[in-house]
């Protein structure tokens, strides 16, 4: 059901409207403007000439050789270009927002030139998508099955709907709202031992400090020493947190990171290098709850919690969106390990990003 769902979704909005030209030759001659500078601007800049990019949070005056505009700068003159809406990550109703205030009308998303015309490279994140729903059919049917509530199944029919096209009118009914990411009421933290594995500045610590004061100790790790010394000011007021300068993953050893602030993600051409330490090797006391987004660490992360997982039977917040099979391969690990436990899925942007699955203890 779900599969077929989102299949006949997607040929249904391949075959809708379009007021895009309807040659793609047709298109090349219209005066086109990116809104954003990204993967995918870099994308559009590969298949057409662009007249420039909008961007409002850059001091460049150019890129790739044409002028970078600000917005009310644009907006001076309305009806003799196009803007395609590049933005296609965290806010990209925000964007359609933005151009609408100063009054644009001339404007497309992104995912309706993969509609019109196949010259436009897909984002990588729909590409796999498709691919993973194509190959992995199955096991979609059998995680939608095991979710725990109506809610969860609607955020994946939403998300994967969204993640097939693109198309951010899809995720109409989610707004960007990172405070309440991992703290969800159906998953009734009290008194918890917390594990903050990808701790950053202190900002998730701190809000759940504040939500949940009866907490009973903070266990945060984050390898970049100037982010610790951020969140050790941050959380200054808080009692009972542990810091741990380092990053988690299933063995102790040294790797490479490249740094990009809250995306910071391991790789071979990292910029620095980072210890790292499984949470069962660090952490010898019981805990009650791990939270995990590591931009696609998290596998590597939940080996090294196995024994935690296995003996503690803690609450689990992990993101998943990192891949879309990161929603398949991410949850057998965990259930694997231990299969008593509920799953709910919820999603906090208007975009592909930031999906988090809980793990709930069965009562």
């Amino acid at each position: 059901m779900l599969i077929n769902t989102v299949k006949e979704f997607l040929e249904d909005w391949n075959n809708g409207a379009s007021k895009l030209p309807k040659k793609f030759e047709d298109f090349l001659d219209l005066d086109i403007y990116a809104f954003g500078i990204n993967e995918q601007s870099q994308s559009l800049a590969e298949a057409v000439s662009l007249k420039g990019y909008i961007d409002d949070f850059t001091s460049e005056e150019e890129h790739n050789g044409q002028p970078i505009i600000k917005l009310e700068n644009l907006a001076t003159n309305k009806n003799d270009f196009i803007v395609i809406n590049c933005v296609l990550n965290a806010k990209p109703r925000t964007a359609i927002k933005r151009l609408e205030s100063v009054g644009i009308k001339n404007f497309f998303n992104y995912s309706e030139l993969n509609k019109a015309y196949k010259e436009i490279s897909l984002p990588e994140f729909v590409e796999q998508t498709r691919s993973s729903l194509l190959n992995r059919g199955s096991e979609w049917v059998e995680l939608y099955d095991r979710l725990n509530d109506n809610a969860s199944r609607k955020v994946l029919k939403d998300v994967l709907r969204y993640r097939v096209s693109g198309d951010p009118s899809l995720l109409s009914e989610y707004d960007f709202r990172p405070k309440d990411q991992y703290f969800e009421d159906f998953m009734e933290y009290s008194e918890e031992v917390f594990v903050d594995a990808g701790g950053f500045t202190g900002d998730t610590t701190e809000e759940f400090c504040l939500r949940y004061p009866d907490y009973k100790k903070v266990y945060l790790f984050e390898p970049n020493p100037n982010n610790l010394k951020l969140a050790k000011e941050r959380l200054t007021n808080f009692s009972d947190i542990e810091f741990i300068e380092k990053g988690v993953s299933d063995t102790e050893t040294v790797l490479r990171f490249f740094e990009d602030g809250s995306a910071s993600i391991v790789s071979d051409n990292g910029d620095i290098s980072i210890p790292v330490v499984p949470i069962d090797s660090a952490i010898k006391s019981e805990i009650s709850l791990i939270k995990m987004d590591l931009e696609g660490w998290e596998s590597h992360a939940l080996k090294g919690a196995e024994k935690h997982i296995l003996e503690d039977h803690p609450k689990l917040a992990i993101a998943v969106y990192h891949h879309p099979n990161d929603f398949l391969d991410l949850s057998k690990q965990i259930l694997n390990i231990r299969d008593d436990y509920d799953i709910y899925l919820r999603h906090y942007t208007e975009s592909w990003i930031e999906t988090i699955m809980y793990f709930k203890p069965k009562s």
